[in-house]
């Protein structure tokens, strides 16, 4: 059984001085969240640990990984800003600041109560979230900080699911794609479709299940014959298999206003090389 407690994980990925660094900032998290608690019942301090992880597996740098631990000392304990700065540094301390402020894009997000946000209001939410920061590692927390409330988001009542969810999708997720960070992208929008309208979310996704075994078998047998023909080729290449996420499903069937047996890539491949020139190269292969 894992120990959410624990962070273990930090001694893959740091050495010396820097698993040292969030070692001390994950003590101090421990004990300025001791007593609190998550609405599930879970200590508050394993969302910290979460969110430092996701982050450490990101592969950002260990000051970034400490701010996580740390991300909202200030914001839910008697810390200051001042406090995080005197204790660490003053790079983790803008870290935290900038999350922490960070916190105002909720706020005015959940004004007007449960209106639906237009296009337009959440592109200037967006605009201003990224206005707000002068590094991206800080939107990057407070993506991690998203993503991980999205995962625990059982223990809320449904009216609190559907106003997180629908915030994820108008106002993370995208900010998510704009940043390039796909994995972290698809996996908001999913948790965030099923929340926002579940009936819909689980019938593509039992629909997605029914074909799932031929559609996997299916792209081993093209994966083999492509990995193939590109060492024919004399190109070195990684080819795996890419799930489409059933949102983006959601959303092809809803843009061309078609059914799910007429979307034709539910699932894809992934061909990584080494050279842009490489890319090209591979194009042409699979269309010739």
């Amino acid at each position: 059984m894992i120990d959410k407690l624990s962070i273990e994980w930090a001694d893959q990925k740091f050495k010396g001085v820097e698993l040292e660094f969030v070692r001390r900032a994950y003590e101090q998290a421990v004990a300025a969240h001791a007593g609190q608690k998550r609405d599930s019942g879970e200590p508050y301090v394993i969302h910290c640990i979460e969110v430092a992880r996701m982050l450490a597996d990101l592969g950002l740098d260990y000051q970034t990984v400490a701010a996580g631990l740390l991300h909202d000392v200030v914001e839910d304990t008697e810390w200051t800003i001042e406090d995080v700065r005197r204790r660490f540094n003053d790079e983790v301390a803008r870290l935290v600041n900038g999350v922490t402020k960070l916190a105002y894009i909720d706020s005015i997000s959940q004004m007007g109560g449960g209106h639906e946000v237009q296009d337009r209001e959440a592109e200037n939410l967006r605009k201003m979230f990224l206005a707000m920061v002068d590094d991206v590692r800080v939107v990057l927390i407070k993506l991690a900080d998203r993503l991980h409330n999205m995962r625990t988001l059982d223990s809320l009542s449904p009216e609190r699911q559907r106003r997180i969810a629908r915030e994820t999708l108008e106002i993370f997720a995208p900010l998510a794609s704009r940043l390039g960070i796909w994995q972290i992208k698809g996996e908001l929008e999913d948790l965030g479709f099923r929340y926002y309208d579940p009936q819909t979310y689980h019938r593509i996704a039992s629909l997605v299940a029914e074909q799932q075994e031929a559609r996997e078998a299916y792209i081993r047998k093209v994966s083999a014959q492509l990995q193939a023909r590109l060492r024919l080729e004399g190109i070195q290449a990684a080819v795996e298999g890419r799930p489409k996420h059933i949102y983006s499903i959601y959303r092809k069937m809803h843009r061309k206003g078609i059914e799910f047996d007429q979307v034709f890539d539910i699932r894809g491949l992934r061909v990584i090389v080494e050279k842009v020139q490489e890319c090209y190269a591979v194009l042409g292969i699979v269309h010739a």
